[in-house]
């Protein structure tokens, strides 16, 4: 499995299953070897990298590709520079599309320096702040140098703030910011921070220090925090919208406030609401002094809008910049997209779109191992509804998967199905790159599956068909059928097969049910 699927999130591995299973991670191992081993440059105290490979690509092809696709979609900046920001650190295929969030906001700006502060995941025992003492962090990018004046600076204003390798040595929260930063602001040095404590005497201390540093300087300062640990989908969306809010009015203590009024709701699965909440106070009081008037959400997503996510298990991703200029409390960006009811029909752009995601999240995957976000969709289309996605190739099938359950929202079923049908039908190998752009898909959007009382009510052409008989169970879409040149009687014969039953056994005690599909192709709009 790779490492964008065993997401480590608050400093626990966990296995996110969802849509997407194991065996899709064979290809992101192959496009993602590990470079923690790599040595550092001559004498020079370079950090290796400990998250490459695992947290985001492990070859500088793939992490470039990787960055770039998600700054492309990223929500466009304002005129405002941000001083400060809040940028999750979980793996790039769950996150970084809110991290791309946040640091598109600050780019097309000047700075000379960008201070990450990262919160421990690692270290036993360290409660403290520690400032890395080398000279650079190493990525698959290359070497981000360290301001080592800067960094020793911070380093001699209080005792409390020294340098504890440990506490760098394993840490990801830090690194996987790095490379947004190589991109964007390539040769601006870095000054990085772990910090074992969210004490607010500390957190304040720290960052009154960090801004009387930074005064003269053209600073970035990046926290970096994940959100909700654990909760189910809603649940996570609720005690997320509450953190962001806080953070968005500039006062840490109502941080602090929103913090212990979620814990104290007690959402079933959740450990934390910030994992990062001691970077994020620092950030704020930082920022703060700095001159920071104005406080924005940028963007929401959690695991569970990940292609490969699940929506019962989630680990919440905010993007917030804090600016000099502007007011604070804007949160216009956790409003929650707007649904369309049932009967909503699909646009000639809303089929556009759909195939588009299910084509753009196969080529990102094949070129990064990475996903797109299925976000900024028509109410139509993040309406609750099943789907399949079907891949052909020659005119002949090369994967089909769906998803049946009016669980999710349309957009992210199709972009999950298309990375299964590609990597997960166990009767194909999976997709190459050099195939894609010999693949059409095709998108069948289902409606709610209603039981029939016998076969006598399927109507071949117009009816997918589920049967379920003694724990087994296998569906058809309504073409099926008729590209196969099935009547029913055969149709359910085949039907049978697949499900592991006898020919015919859909005549005695089977149940049935029926649906029907809007089905759209690209080789149709061509």
């Amino acid at each position: 499995m790779s490492g964008f699927e065993r997401a480590s999130h608050g400093g626990k591995d966990r296995i996110m299953h969802g849509f997407i299973r194991t065996t899709v991670a064979v290809i992101a191992l192959a496009l993602l070897p590990a470079a923690a081993g790599l040595a550092p440059a001559g004498a020079r105290d370079i950090r290796s990298p400990v998250a490459a490979g695992r947290f985001y690509p492990g070859e500088a092809r793939a992490l470039e590709a990787a960055v770039e696709a998600y700054l492309a979609d990223a929500l466009p900046p304002r005129p405002e520079r941000p001083l400060a920001m809040i940028s999750p650190h979980a793996g790039y295929i769950y996150s970084g599309q809110i991290c791309a969030d946040a640091f598109r906001q600050a780019s097309g700006h000047d700075y000379d320096v960008v201070v990450i502060i990262g919160p421990n995941h690692r270290a036993s025992g360290f409660d403290g702040v520690s400032i890395h003492d080398g000279d650079g962090y190493r990525t698959p990018l290359g070497v981000a140098e360290i301001d080592t004046d800067l960094a020793r600076g911070l380093r001699e204003t209080d005792p409390r703030f020294g340098y504890t390798p440990d506490a760098h040595r394993h840490e990801h929260s830090v690194e996987v910011q790095i490379p947004f930063v190589q991109i964007l602001f390539p040769g601006t040095p870095i000054v990085t921070a772990v910090m074992g404590s969210r004490d607010p005497g500390l957190c304040a201390d720290f960052g009154h220090a960090l801004a009387r540093v930074l005064r003269g300087r053209r600073p970035l300062i990046v926290a970096s925090s994940d959100l909700s640990h654990y909760p189910a989908y809603d649940d996570a969306c609720e005690s997320d919208a509450a953190v962001l809010r806080a953070v968005a009015s500039l006062d840490p203590d109502a941080v602090r406030l929103a913090v212990d009024r979620q814990i104290r709701r007690r959402h079933p699965g959740l450990s934390t609401c910030a994992c990062g909440l001691g970077p994020i106070l620092a950030a704020m009081t930082a920022a703060a002094d700095l001159g920071a008037t104005g406080a924005r959400v940028v963007s929401y997503a959690n695991s569970g809008d990940s292609a490969v996510g699940d929506p019962d298990e989630v680990v919440g991703y905010g993007a917030i910049v804090l600016t000099a200029g502007g007011a604070p409390g804007e949160d216009a960006a956790l409003a929650r997209p707007a649904r369309a009811g049932p009967q909503a029909e699909l646009s000639d752009d809303d089929r556009a779109a759909l195939l588009a995601i299910a084509r753009k999240t196969i080529a990102q995957y094949l070129e990064s191992g990475t996903t797109p976000l299925a976000r900024g969709f028509s109410p139509a289309v993040n309406r609750l509804q099943g789907a399949f996605v079907t891949l052909n190739k020659g005119g002949r099938l090369r994967g089909c998967i769906g998803h049946m359950a009016e669980d999710a929202p349309l957009g992210r079923t199709v972009g999950a199905m298309a990375l299964q049908a590609a990597f997960h039908d166990r009767r194909f190998p999976s997709l190459k790159a050099g195939e894609l752009p010999d693949v059409e898909i095709e998108i069948s959007v289902l409606t709610p599956f209603r039981p029939v009382p016998g076969p006598e009510a399927i109507v071949v052409g117009r009816d997918g068909v589920v049967l379920r008989k003694r724990g087994r169970s296998a569906v058809y879409l309504p073409q099926v059928a008729t590209e196969q040149g099935w009547n029913r009687d055969q149709m359910l014969d085949h039907l049978c097969r697949k499900a592991g039953l006898e020919p015919g056994d859909w005549r005695r005690g089977a149940e049935l049910l029926t649906f029907q599909a809007e089905v759209f192709s690209e080789k149709e709009r061509r």
